[in-house]
């Protein structure tokens, strides 16, 4: 659990009047803009949304309108080419609509229409002062008072150009770059109408208050968030694919320096899993279930456009998570697992903004419901089974003197420390985002801690009207400690060692633990190693983007992507003489690794329209080539304290390793959209990747997609119950080429010696027809709002994977025992949903949050059936994935105790017979249950009640049985009589006496019958309900912050993982040891 205490403000240099700044005459180059910008129109009956968007493709401006005022679905009718402003002056014009140009921001209004390019009255043409004339809308209304405030969307992001109205007037203002107003009211009880083209217009009773903040929530009828999907930007409304959106804002409510950790119920269909509480371990995602088998089932993650690549949670702007191949498609070979891009902040023109953002807290380690017994419950517990002629000898009383808590010896309340300082802004050419980051993580497990520097900066500059340049570079280092203690380690010490055992001597110093007196089995005080040894990692690295964009023509554009990747990584792990561990010579392992990517990406897009049809295509050729070298050397025989290489007596082992691969594509799209309402969508990958055989390098993908946005019919603009309905298919091939390198290829070994010379005999046979694995995948969607509050999405899809890469064993005689195949096949089948609801009323906001999967995991074919185990999980054909195969727990004989199992054999007839029997070796193996969850998802909550906000956020997964491996060492029956035990949980006893109906086993001295043996008695439901995060923040007035010259400024406390509702006796059931 990590509670945490949040400082956030902003700080604008220069500015006296941080809440209201005041107009500035706009300059020369920004006058230029609209004068020397040219443009060219060509419409024929299209929606004026079209047009608009066209405007803004052409000059980089950004357009902001309400919709209860500007109809942007009227279909026009307009050409004409020239400078930008004489254009709009003409479009706008006849429309009746009025302009105001705020940088490279346009406002627009409602007017009177002209039958010329002649601006309605209150227009602001590009050499007026930005701010709209107020007093010319109202110069017959008394004015009484001033109110002035600030809006922002429901995450707290400042709003530009919000149209700000008192009702049944037309006295109004708008909002600045930074969403503030100033306006003159007639009297208190003012109604003031703020709306914003893409959310929903808000009604406020002014009241008498001089100050107001307002968030407004998103218009779902609205439909034009631009989405960042495969190597452009489209607006929502025109994507036909299964995709999730999460922003930056919402991402980091939960605390962590992980992006990938982060997305944990924060999108339907996505799992992620931690494989311990250590804050140096990664996390694992997987998108639709598991696409594969040996092959990597993870999702390629691409960073600002690029394949590859970092990003630090802090400077991430949002995050998209492409499911289906119409989506994920235009990846192609790497695609079948899914695709999570990741788009950085970018700077924004204006005055230069400074945010710090200061989080600190605290972690306690959680043992959910595992319990392991003080001195004199062991005690007693060991007594009942413990041989009687030998117990007071070997157990005296007199240990019930010490009851040594192991587990807080090797926990402790952990720190998390983040700080975040950020400049961004800049001019109407040149933009920047510059960042760094400390984050400092005290792992609640002693000598665990993570210490990660980052720092980023993104850099545009539009070189002219055709030229742009995008630079980025992010810096990272993470010094990582991790558990010295020993072989052992201190979390198996904190429940394995005896509570009869005492840490320190009598002198104060560490017991040793290999002492005389030790009742512990494995004789190792982990206090002891901690005071001599290491276990630490460095890693650095360096990505580089360097970005054009040219525009050749009109709506024909080209963009190249290019980045250099670098990462160094060091480790060293030091057993010192005096621990146990080193061995009485002591031992050193270093490790070094060094990777280097180069990715190019050229793209070309044209946009063209004719008529009411648009299109959109794109062509890329790109290349990948990767380096990484390995290596590792062991010596022992060092000095006390003494961990540096060169003084070793011995060298034990030097390895090291070199790999190389590439990947090279060509692909193009087409998108088709028909009068912003029928949306069409296709595209042709080809790759060539070094990882396959001679006969295959070369792979081919393809993905159709298309979507009805019904709500833009005519038949449905009047509709006021369903706010917005669409349907939405899609199907595609991807691949999967996540295999180590060099795979396909013949090779040999060096690792033998030949008359005292280095040999070389064959260690792996060639395949050259190895190639992709190749998924299948369709996807049904819809998405429908109803009133304006309600939002739902379903997707029902069906992925098949064929061409599993499987590794199948070949005869003895061919002198390999296995070679890489495409064999197998795996399907995936499931439902999501993601409902969103939202509710304003005046001060109160709530905005609530559901997201849930369902998915099935089938493994339709194997080379020749042959089953596939991985421990206790079976792989078999026809039956789920992973799947548990054990013997079957029939309980407890309640005449002696014994364990039972189930035995299945045959009868003469041929029928199975089922029976019980208390010999383990007996029992049959079977399949007992499966390990994957039924459904996952997540929930949040935000309530906001004027400066005040509170934000819930749960996730919860429902079915799948998870193995609890720690119950075979302390749930026993008296097998491991020198381990700890664990309390039994609510609802279990230990059998006594003949007639218990008990759920454990009477304890025998060395075990009862194997009973501690893998069964499905340790088979428990992972199921679980956890509160993830809950956060409380204050937004400070800004009476209070005009005094101390900020902007904006945050206080909040929250909490992780606060409360987990869950039946599994262990610790946590995402991470089980």
């Amino acid at each position: 659990m990590l509670i945490a205490v949040l400082l956030f403000f902003q700080i604008l240099p220069g500015s006296a009047d941080a809440a209201a700044p005041p107009p500035a005459k706009r300059s020369s180059p920004e006058v230029n803009i609209f004068q020397q910008t040219k443009v060219a129109l060509s419409f024929e009956g299209v929606p004026l949304r079209r047009v608009l968007r066209e405007i803004e493709k052409q000059s980089s401006l950004n357009f902001f309108f309400s919709n209860s005022h500007i109809d942007i679905h009227r279909r026009v009718t307009f050409k004409q080419s020239g400078p930008l402003d004489q254009v709009m002056d003409s479009l706008f014009g006849g429309l009746g609509i009025t302009w105001e140009a705020r940088g490279r921001q346009v406002v627009l209004r409602k007017g009177d229409a002209q039958k010329g390019a002649v601006l309605s009255p209150g227009a602001v043409r590009p050499t007026e002062v930005a701010r709209p004339k107020r007093e010319e809308l109202s110069a017959f209304q008394p004015v009484q008072e001033v109110v002035r405030g600030r809006v922002t969307d429901d995450k707290g992001e400042a709003l530009p150009g919000v149209s700000i109205l008192v009702k049944n007037t037309q006295r109004g203002t708008v909002t600045d770059e930074e969403g503030n107003f100033l306006l003159e009211i007639p009297d208190g009880k003012a109604v003031l109408v703020f709306s914003f083209v893409g959310y929903v217009t808000q009604e406020v009773e002014a009241g008498g208050r001089k100050q107001l903040s307002i968030a407004l929530v998103q218009d779902q009828k609205a439909l034009d968030e631009l989405i960042v999907v495969g190597y452009s930007s489209k607006q929502l409304s025109e994507i036909s694919s299964a995709v999730a959106t999460i922003s930056g804002r919402s991402l980091n409510d939960v605390t962590s320096n992980s992006t990938t950790s982060l997305l944990q119920g924060k999108a339907a269909g996505v799992i992620v899993s931690n494989s311990s509480g250590d804050p140096n371990a990664s996390s694992t995602v997987m998108i639709r279930g598991s696409g594969s088998i040996t092959a990597n089932a993870a999702p390629l993650m691409v960073v600002d456009g690029i394949v590859g690549g970092t990003a630090n949670p802090n400077d991430v702007e949002s995050v998209t998570i492409l499911k289906d191949a119409a989506a994920t498609g235009l990846y192609g070979s790497r695609a079948s697992n899914g695709v999570i891009i990741i788009t950085t902040k970018s700077g924004k023109a204006g005055k230069p903004r400074i945010d710090f953002n200061l989080t600190t807290g605290t972690t306690s380690a959680t043992s959910g419901n595992f319990r392991v017994m003080d001195s004199q419950q062991l005690y007693d517990y060991t007594k009942s089974f413990y041989p009687a002629d030998r117990f007071n000898q070997d157990i005296p009383s007199s240990v019930l003197g010490q009851n040594t808590n192991w587990k807080d010896l090797a926990f402790r309340t952990g720190i998390t420390q983040n700080y975040v300082l950020s400049l961004s802004g800049g001019s109407e050419k040149t933009r920047f985002y510059a960042a760094g980051n400390y984050y400092y993580e005290e792992g609640t497990l002693r000598h665990n801690s993570a210490r990660r520097f980052n720092l980023r900066t993104n850099i545009s500059h539009a070189i002219n009207d055709k030229l742009d340049l995008t630079l980025k570079v992010n810096l990272r280092r993470n010094n990582s400690e991790s558990d010295p203690s020993g072989l052992d380690g201190a979390l198996y010490g904190a429940y394995n060692n005896m509570p009869w055992d005492a840490p320190y001597n009598a002198d104060g110093t560490v017991n040793r633990g290999t002492e005389g007196g030790w009742y512990g089995r494995e004789q190792e005080n982990f206090l002891h190693g901690w005071q001599y040894n290491r276990n630490t990692g460095t890693q650095s690295g360096v990505d580089t983007d360097v970005n054009l964009t040219y525009r050749i023509a009109e709506g024909l554009t080209f963009s190249t992507y290019n980045r250099v990747s670098y990462t160094g990584t060091k480790s060293e792990l030091y057993h010192d003489v005096r621990s146990k561990a080193g061995k009485g010579l002591g031992r050193l392992t270093n490790g070094y690794g060094e990777n280097l990517s180069l990715v190019s990406s050229n793209r070309i897009y044209y946009d063209f329209s004719i008529g009411r049809h648009a299109f959109n295509a794109l062509g890329v050729v790109e290349m990948e080539k990767n380096r990484s070298e390995i290596g590792s050397v062991i010596g022992e025989g060092f000095a006390p304290g003494l961990h540096v290489m060169s003084t070793a007596s011995r060298i034990l082992s030097a390895d090291g390793d070199i790999f190389e691969d590439s990947f090279n594509k060509g692909l193009f799209q087409l998108d088709y959209n028909y009068n912003d309402r029928y949306f069409v969508t296709g595209s042709y990958i080809r790759e060539y990747s070094s990882r396959f055989g001679a006969n295959n390098k070369a792979g081919n993908f393809f993905t159709l997609g298309a979507s009805w946005l019904l709500s833009n019919e005519d038949f449905f603009r009047n509709t006021e119950t369903i706010s917005m309905l669409k349907l939405r298919a899609s199907y595609g091939v991807t691949g999967n080429a996540q295999i180590g390198n060099y795979q396909a290829l013949g090779l040999y070994s060096y690792a033998t010696q030949y008359a005292g010379n280095s040999a070389a005999q064959p260690y792996q046979l060639a395949n050259p027809d190895l190639t992709w694995e190749k998924a299948k995948s369709g996807n049904l969607g819809v998405d429908i709002g109803f009133f304006n509050k309600l939002l739902i999405n379903l997707d029902l899809y069906n992925k098949t994977t064929d061409g599993l890469l499987l590794n199948v064993e070949l005869p003895y005689t061919s002198g390999f025992p296995s070679i890489i195949r495409n064999v197998g096949s795996i399907r995936n089948r499931g439902l999501e949903a993601n409902l969103t609801y939202s509710l304003h009323s005046g001060n109160f906001t709530w905005d609530a949050g559901l997201n849930i999967a369902f998915n099935k995991s089938r493994v339709m074919a194997l080379d020749e059936g042959k089953e596939i185990r991985q421990g206790n999980l079976l792989i078999s054909e026809g039956k789920e994935l992973y799947v548990w195969q054990m013997r079957k727990w029939m309980g407890v004989d309640p005449a002696n105790g014994d364990p039972l199992w189930e035995k299945v054999s045959k009868a003469a007839d041929g029928s199975e017979v089922r029976s019980v029997t208390n010999s383990y070796s007996e029992a049959s193996l079977q399949i007992v249950g499966p390990s994957l969850p039924d459904f996952t998802g997540g929930m949040t909550h935000t309530f906001g009640y004027r400066r005040f906000t509170l934000n819930l956020f749960l996730n919860f997964v429902q079915g799948g049985k998870i193995y609890h491996t720690s119950r075979q060492l302390f749930d026993s029956d008296g097998a491991y009589y020198t381990y700890n035990s664990m309390v039994l949980a609510d609802g279990w006893n230990r059998w006594e006496k003949a007639g218990d109906i008990a759920t454990h086993p009477r304890p025998v001295f060395g075990g009862n019958r194997n009973s501690n043996q893998a069964s499905s008695r340790y088979l428990e439901d992972g199921s679980y309900l956890r509160l993830r995060n809950i956060n409380l923040g204050y937004n400070l007035p800004d009476r209070f912050l005009e005094k101390v010259r900020m902007k904006y400024a945050r206080l909040s406390v929250s909490a992780d993982n606060l409360l987990t509702f869950t039946r599994f006796s262990g610790m946590d059931p995402e991470v089980v040891i």
